[in-house]
């Protein structure tokens, strides 16, 4: 799984980045099911939080999330996708 982790309008610190990793390894179990994720959080008035993961078999979904608070806007955003990935998943395994 190929990740990568923009910060736009602001540099994301230690802590924040941190942060970001342990919630993605979460998604670990999907890992080789997944060929890309890309993570964007841009800074405007508060935080969007944008996740776009890229499956083996061409599926893409893409979540976004916003809030003032970097670390709720994290966990808005892997939540969401984690919940979209385990409903990709059934719908492969429904399929075989």
């Amino acid at each position: 799984m190929n990740t990568e982790i923009k910060a736009v309008h602001f540099t994301m610190n230690d802590d924040a980045k941190e942060y970001l990793n342990r919630k993605i390894d979460r998604i670990h179990n999907a890992e080789n099911m997944i060929v890309d994720l890309l993570i964007t959080i841009k800074k405007e008035k508060d935080f969007d939080a944008e996740a776009t993961v890229n499956f083996r078999w061409g599926v893409s979904i893409h979540v976004k999330e916003t809030d003032f608070d970097i670390t709720k806007a994290i966990d808005k955003m892997m939540d969401k996708l984690d919940s979209k990935i385990t409903k990709e998943k059934e719908k492969v395994k429904e399929k075989r």
